[in-house]
């Protein structure tokens, strides 16, 4: 079997991940797709990769102009992704463009649409939410199979009327972490506070995250320390560093390699899994990175309680879950005992490694599912071929 993968960012890791489990299920891949960062890479994780064209975080109108102009020219996509027998989109533009190919192709391969999560314009009221939710329905009355990264996605977004009634069946395949090595590697213990060390790690968004904890660090550096690794986003952070700088209980040390994962959670007693970006949409419904990359490493996350992350710790039992952060994080702290912590962290090394890392199992699972998708088509092909013959 041979995947096409339509990606919004080459760059992204998480895309090389979904690629190895892709292989790892017997499934030969190319992708092809946008790219953020420096340059495009020749090939990720070994697939052969076609680059589409640069995009930037939070410029909507380019990136509409770069799938714009990749729909014009879906013919010349279409020839790399001859002989494939499925295409996997990830993200809504690459679904878009998924289609197209399909069409400029002449082929009725099965197309999957990977949703990792909702974005702010499908969720606008007006004109323009409703036109972006009428594109992605109507692109969904002919796609295969919804893959979804989060439940909450499910029962809250597509549910509601995105699916209609001959919508594509759908599964949750949540982003964990790829591990097929569950050896131990011993790592020095690390002092329970204070100050509590919390880790603020991945796609650095925000706003609200950095005031809380900048207030916090500013106010109290004898009880926490704050350590920030990831992608800032522009858009929403100005000046990125200055806000660091300016509170000497805060500190950014750039971005990191998957490889540093465990020296990242490791160093430090808490994992920031609080989000406001879009407070009452994506960030109630998502399952951040970051609680799958905690969890491997046994950290303590901190969450909101009435999130659907909080609701996934809260079946684990793992974690501390708050209401109002603001009025509650210094009192946590001031109040928290190296007793009490070893509570979490016993918790938190409790809890099956299989709830955070996707082992060969779950790669066998999603190669059976798209498999299976694919032997559906072809028998209803075959069925439709002998119904014209009789």
């Amino acid at each position: 079997m041979r995947l096409a993968y339509l990606v919004h960012d080459l760059n992204d890791p998480a895309v090389s991940r979904r690629l190895e489990m892709l292989r790892i299920a017997g499934i030969e891949s190319v992708v092809a797709g946008f790219w953020r960062g420096g340059t495009p890479p020749a090939n990720v994780n070994g697939a052969s990769a076609m680059a589409l064209a640069r995009t930037y975080d939070s410029r909507m109108i380019h990136r509409a102009l770069a799938v714009a102009r990749q729909l014009c020219l879906s013919g010349r996509i279409a020839k790399l992704l001859e002989g494939t027998d499925i295409i996997l989109a990830r993200n809504l533009e690459m679904l878009a463009i998924a289609h197209a190919v399909r069409r400029a192709g002449g082929s009725k391969i099965p197309v999957v649409y990977e949703v990792l999560d909702i974005h702010r314009l499908l969720l606008r009221n007006g004109a323009v939410g409703e036109a972006f939710r009428a594109v992605e329905r109507s692109l969904l009355q002919d796609t295969d199979l919804l893959m979804v990264s989060s439940p909450a996605y499910l029962r809250e977004y597509f549910a509601r009327g995105q699916l209609g009634r001959f919508g594509p069946q759908a599964i949750v395949i949540e982003n964990k972490i790829l591990r097929l090595d569950h050896t131990v590697v011993p790592f020095p213990r690390l002092f329970p506070g204070p100050p509590w060390r919390i880790g603020w790690y991945g796609m650095i968004r925000c706003r609200r995250s950095m005031e809380l904890l900048r207030v916090l660090a500013a106010r109290r550096p004898d009880l926490v320390q704050i350590d920030v690794r990831g992608r800032p986003t522009r858009a929403v952070f100005k000046n990125f560093q200055a806000e660091i700088d300016a509170s000497p209980a805060m500190r950014y040390g750039g971005t990191y390699d998957p490889s540093e994962l465990a020296t990242l959670y490791r160093s430090v007693h808490f994992n920031w899994a609080i989000d406001y970006y879009e407070e009452n949409a994506n960030s109630r419904w998502l399952l951040p990175n970051r609680i799958y990359e905690g969890g491997c490493y046994d950290t303590v996350p901190l969450a909101l309680k009435r999130t659907e992350t909080g609701r996934w710790l809260e079946r684990l039992g793992i974690g501390v879950l708050m209401d109002d952060p603001a009025a509650q994080l210094e009192t946590f702290f001031e109040t928290m005992t190296q007793e009490r912590y070893r509570e979490l962290k016993q918790a938190s090394i409790a809890a099956p490694r299989s709830a955070f890392a996707a082992d060969r199992s779950d790669c066998e699972r999603l190669g059976g599912v798209l498999k299976g998708l694919l032997r559906s088509r072809e028998r209803a092909e075959a069925a439709a071929v002998a119904s014209q013959a009789a």
